[in-house]
Parts: structure tokens; sequence; C-alpha cells
């Protein structure tokens, strides 16, 4: 990496100005897509439909990201990475905009799917763009930053939106999303550095990057360790409530964001030193946390440190998942996150079909061993990875 494309630090120090734009930007992507799950009264009076078809305009999200950020991210390979950026977050603008004014259910829609698709293209940029601002010693540290915003978003931004729309309504929300990405651009056009995009003969084809040494296997430890995620996270309410804990649930999910925001301070102090044993340790506790609960998921405190033991283990997870395929893709880094980003957002997605089968048929019970059988497949390919 020469000096044109990476900038210098005084004393080594992280570019933190540029840094912080990046997770600002992981900031808006997890508010705009979560702000929903918060104000489902009120966006359902406003759009004249049940919360239950509100609901959805997560699902839309989801599936915008899940089915661009493939074929998007290939496609802009030789765009110059700042107007890429750019142009990403635009999209924010102009959905978020959109989805304040619209009275219509199926533009508000087509407005959370557009928004889906920013997302997208935008989480397989954010890790690379950060990996390139600084030297290789200091990339895991740089991601960590980056990536601040998102368990920000998760235990601050949406608890505050939902207040937030309480005062002054939901359409005030997303209009300071708008408001807030459109600083954003600014911050992005006078902070951050511009890179070029990649040259035609050093592009490489999916299936290329995907049969790159190593990138399997972190994809594979990104489903099984998301999915587990998903389905204690998207049935966290009915866990609880077989517990005797319904009432708590504000509580707990405080206490599992605060150990997430913990963990992605740790991870971003050692993980530029210790990124496989870091990966491994984020497994086991996690792991530890899925046992705990099913042995003893009847009383308050253990379930109250098994899920702060969990926050703790997930927090740093998405900046070691990307530090890694970062590391082991290389100059085909963006195209690999973004086969990061879909193998994440497919997890969410089928942690909320496959957790829903296991409460419908089997129970919370059954929570704890499946989860058990997912971290200890992603613990033994780590351990046998490279």
């Amino acid at each position: 990496m020469t000096s044109s494309t990476c900038p210098k630090t005084i004393n080594d120090r992280l570019p933190l100005a540029p840094l912080l734009a990046l997770a600002m930007t992981a900031f808006i992507i997890i508010l705009t897509e979560a702000l929903p799950a918060g104000l489902l009264p009120q966006m359902a009076q406003g759009l004249a439909v049940s919360e239950a078809w509100i609901g959805q305009t997560v699902t839309i999200y989801a599936i915008g990201s899940l089915v661009a950020a493939i074929p998007l991210t290939a496609a802009t390979q030789g765009m110059r990475r700042r107007s890429l950026l750019l142009t990403a977050i635009a999209g924010f603008v102009i959905a978020n905009t959109v989805t304040t004014l619209s009275s219509s259910y199926s533009l508000t829609m087509v407005a959370r799917f557009l928004a889906g698709v920013s997302a997208g293209l935008l989480w397989a940029l954010l890790a690379g763009y950060a990996a390139r601002m600084v030297p290789a010693h200091q990339q895991g540290r740089a991601i960590a930053v980056a990536m601040v915003g998102t368990p920000l978003a998760l235990s601050l931004g949406v608890p505050a939106g939902t207040f937030l729309g309480a005062l002054v309504g939901w359409r005030a929300c997303f209009g300071i999303m708008s408001v807030l990405a459109l600083v954003l651009m600014l911050w992005v056009r006078l902070h951050v550095p511009d890179f070029a995009g990649q040259p035609q003969g050093r592009r490489l084809a999916l299936r290329q990057v995907f049969m790159l040494p190593g990138v399997r296997s972190v994809l594979f430890v990104v489903l099984a360790f998301v999915l587990a995620h998903n389905i204690l996270y998207t049935y966290i309410a009915p866990f609880l409530s077989a517990a005797g804990m319904a009432e708590s649930t504000g509580l707990v999910l405080l206490t599992f964001g605060l150990t997430s925001l913990l963990g992605i301070w740790v991870i971003g102090v050692l993980i530029d030193r210790h990124l496989r044993t870091l990966t491994l340790a984020s497994i086991a506790l996690f792991g530890l946390a899925a046992l705990a609960l099913g042995i003893a998921g009847q009383v308050p405190i253990i379930v109250y440190l098994a899920v702060g033991t969990w926050g703790l283990a997930f927090g740093g997870a998405a900046t070691l998942f990307q530090t890694a395929v970062a590391k082991t893709a290389g100059d085909a880094a963006d195209v690999a996150q973004s086969m990061l980003v879909t193998a994440w957002n497919s997890a969410i997605a089928g942690g909320g079909i496959l957790g829903g089968l296991l409460l419908e048929q089997l129970g919370v019970g059954a929570f704890a061993p499946a989860l058990l059988v997912l971290l200890v497949a992603s613990f033994v390919v780590v351990i046998k990875s490279d």
C-alpha cells in the first residue's frame, strides 16, 4: 500500500474523522432498518394498515440488502470509492424523505426497499474502505471504529428513536434520518479520502473470490454464528416470558446492548494481534451463554449474566468477521464483503424462520441445543482454518 492510497498518521494514530464518518454511516443504516420496530403503532395508524404489515417494512429492507449486495458491488468495482459511497448514502436521503412524506403503504415499501439496496452496497464498502485508510497493522482497529455505529444504533439509537417518535411523531423520526444522511454526505465529501476503483485487469469474478482460500470458512462461520444469534434475539420475548421475566424484556435487551459496546471496545483494542483467538473466544462465550440459558434459564440472575456474556461475544462479531474477510480476500475485499452481507442477511431471515419453527414445534427449550450445534460447528471451522 503506497502513500498515495494510505494517508499517513501522526504517532501511528488512527484517522478518526473519516473513520467516524463511516461509523455514522453504519449508525444510519441500522437505525433506518430498525426504527419501524419501535414505531409500529404510530406507523400503522398513519398508513392505515395493521402493525403486522408495518413489520414487513423491516422485512423488505432486509430483502433489498440481500438481493443487491453482491450484484451491485460486483457491478461497481471500477467506480471511485468516495463517489460510490456518496451515491449509496444519497439513497438513504431519498428513501427516508419519501418515508417521511408518504401516505401510501405501497410507496413506503418501495422507499424501504431502496433503503435496503443502499444498505447492502454500503455494508459491502465500509470495512474495505476503513482498511484502506490505514497501514496493515491497524486495519482491525480501523474497522472496529467504523463498525461502532452498529451497537450504538441498537443500544441507544433505537430506544431514543422510539421515545422521540412518541413525542413528535414517526414521520419526524424519518425526517431527522434524512437530515443526518445529508450532514453525513457533507462530512464524507470533506473528510473521507477518495480511492480508485478496481482496475479491469485485476477484478476477480464472483466464483474466483468465493474460491479464495479462507473465504468460504469465514462465510460459513458468519452464517452459523449470526443464525444462532438471531434465533435467540428474534424470540427473546417469548423466551423471557417462559422464564417469568416478560416485564424485564427491556432491561434484558439493555444489558445486551451495553455489554455489546464493551465487546466492540475489547475487539478494537486487541484485534490486530489476536484475530483468530478473539474469534474463538467470542464463539466460546456465546456457547457458554447458550448453555447457561439451557440449564438455568428460569433463574433471573443467570439470565442476566448469560445475556451479558452473549452481548460481550456478539458486540465485536461484525468487526471480527469483516476484518477476517478483508485480510483473506485482499484486493477483492469489497466483493467478499458483499458475500458476507448476503450471508449475514440470510442468517437474519433464517433466524426468524428456524426460530419460529422451533418455538412452535418444540418450545423455547429447543433454542439452547440449536444454538450450541451451530456454535460448535463454527468453533470447529475456525480451529481447522488456516
